[in-house]
């Protein structure tokens, strides 16, 4: 099967929030979605502020996009004031009133989601349209399996179409007012909670059309069954060429959605750079708590601008000699700590170097864990 090439749609760009392009030769964008309602923060400096802190802790691990439920006016206002801060481009989610996406649109939101079908009549759909023309917004027309037309739903119960062939043949109809409209600054996304269905579904609408697609599956679940089913899923269309922008949709949080994405991109050779970080699964011959130790890095490495690959051990097994191609290594063994690079040790420190006259054996340990961080970042930033 043959499919399209995706057009480029624009977003962005105006304000503190950086351009971003979708489809066309751009890289293949991460988004993410806000866990939290923002009803409280157009009139709340210390919320507002804490939440463009974490939006660009988002960015630094490989986030492009954010994308914000907007179920009411208050949300709307909390999300333009979001928006006049964010160095990301966001989204407003929209569903059911066309004057929610029209008041996010006052501010600096750089797309809306809606589902056309929802929305209501079409002259609320074509003032949505021209608001963002206006403004220079994109549109993501938003298809899942719970909101196929009346005939369609009918034609998948009785067994004529499949729900895939339906979401897609929705996602048509609904691009196709935007395209009586002239209005192409638009993604696509059909989404199922079925690895089967969102892939056939792509491919469906990508073998006739050209409008870029934001690919996920929805409501995958936790962190584990989540991030299998959309490793699943978008290897196989990205492999195709299928798929502008991702989302990995998890009962758990934004960071980890992106954390997941960046790793799926980089494994299907969609992204590169930044810090690689491996560790050992750890086992009874542990000398080093990688698990503790990856918990509290992993968010700074993979925040960091540096094309490294750095390794956590557990052992002297599995650290200078399976690790050894790592640019940076860290592992234990039990009362002391080794720091190696390429496979040569260049540090070590013992429990018994550090703590002073009557600490306990547990206090050492401890100190030795504060001045092993402390070693860890001297090498790293010296790379």
């Amino acid at each position: 099967m043959t499919f399209q090439t995706p057009r480029t749609v624009s977003l962005g760009g105006t304000g503190s929030c950086k351009r971003l392009e979708i489809g066309g030769n751009a890289p293949v964008s991460i988004q993410t979605m806000w866990k939290e309602g923002i009803t409280d923060v157009a009139h709340n400096r210390e919320a507002l502020s804490s939440i463009i802190d974490r939006i660009e802790k988002l960015g630094l691990l490989g986030c492009d996009i954010v994308r914000f439920a907007v179920p009411d006016m208050a949300s709307a206002e909390g999300l333009c004031a979001i928006a006049e801060l964010s160095p990301l481009p966001l989204v407003a989610d929209i569903h059911f009133d066309y004057k929610l996406a029209l008041r996010c649109l006052d501010g600096n939101v750089a797309k809306i989601r809606i589902n056309p079908g929802n929305i209501g009549s079409r002259e609320r759909v074509e003032a949505v349209v021209s608001k963002c023309r206006d403004k220079g917004a994109a549109i993501r027309i938003g298809v899942n399996t719970g909101s196929l037309p009346r005939d369609l739903a009918d034609a998948v119960a009785k067994g004529t179409i499949t729900r895939a062939a339906a979401l897609a043949e929705t996602a048509a109809r609904e691009a196709s007012v935007f395209e009586e409209l002239d209005f192409t600054n638009y993604v696509v996304s059909m989404k199922a909670s079925s690895v089967r269905e969102t892939i056939e579904s792509n491919e469906a609408f990508a073998a006739k059309y050209n409008a870029p697609l934001h690919i996920g599956v929805t409501e995958a679940g936790p962190i584990i069954g989540g991030v299998v089913k959309s490793t699943l899923a978008f290897s196989h269309l990205l492999d195709e060429g299928i798929g502008s922008t991702i989302r990995v949709s998890l009962s758990d949080t934004p960071q980890n959605e992106v954390i997941a994405g960046r790793e799926i991109l980089r494994e299907c050779g969609k992204r590169t750079g930044g810090v690689t970080l491996v560790s050992c699964p750890r086992c009874g011959r542990i000398g080093f708590d990688v698990h503790d130790f990856v918990s509290r890095w992993e968010p700074e490495l993979l925040g960091m601008d540096k094309n490294v690959t750095v390794a956590v051990m557990g052992c002297v097994v599995n650290g200078p000699g399976e690790g050894k191609h790592a640019d940076l290594g860290i592992c234990g063994t039990g009362d002391s700590v080794l720091i190696f690079k390429h496979g040569e040790i260049v540090r070590t420190l013992r429990a018994d170097d550090f703590g002073l006259a009557g600490d306990t054996p547990q206090e050492r340990l401890n100190a030795l864990k504060e001045n092993a961080d402390k070693a860890f970042r001297e090498e790293l930033l010296s790379l």
